[in-house]
């Protein structure tokens, strides 16, 4: 009895982690929504070569948010990082309407069968961030 407590008390209090991977495009806004969720501010930023790493407390959740550079180049190389990754965060440009088509593209070849949500944001002001954010947490959290 005790033991089951014990494990419904840490369920229901323990922090959780989740590993979240952040692509797009380059230039889409992915450094600049890292930021705003970790230091509430928009920083200054340059195109990320490789990526950022950072972890964002978030409603008893601490997110390790992986932000991958996006870059034609490198776009390869994201699937060495969607493991044990729990969620996505595909980042558009929506201002970007020449480009809006191969964001498309590079989507369509990661869903690929996986359960998925949409959700308008503004990197600059920060509307609809959290909200992203409460859908990734109660979904992965519903599966484990």
């Amino acid at each position: 009895m005790g033991l089951s407590f014990g494990k419904l008390f840490s369920r229901l209090f323990a922090k959780k982690e989740m590993r979240i991977l952040m692509v797009g495009l380059d230039a889409a806004g992915k450094t600049t929504i890292l930021y705003k969720l970790k230091l509430g501010e928009i920083v200054t930023t340059i195109p990320t070569i490789g990526f950022n790493v950072e972890t964002v407390e978030y409603k008893n959740i601490s997110f390790t948010v992986w932000d991958v550079g996006g870059q034609d180049k490198i776009r390869p190389l994201w699937r060495h990082y969607f493991q044990n990754t729990q969620g996505l965060i595909f980042v558009v440009d929506s201002n970007d309407r020449e480009r809006v088509v191969e964001a498309r593209d590079e989507l369509h070849r990661m869903l690929n069968e996986r359960h998925w949500y949409i959700q308008s944001t503004c990197a600059t002001s920060g509307e609809g961030l959290y909200e992203g954010l409460d859908w990734l947490s109660s979904n992965i959290s519903s599966k484990s």
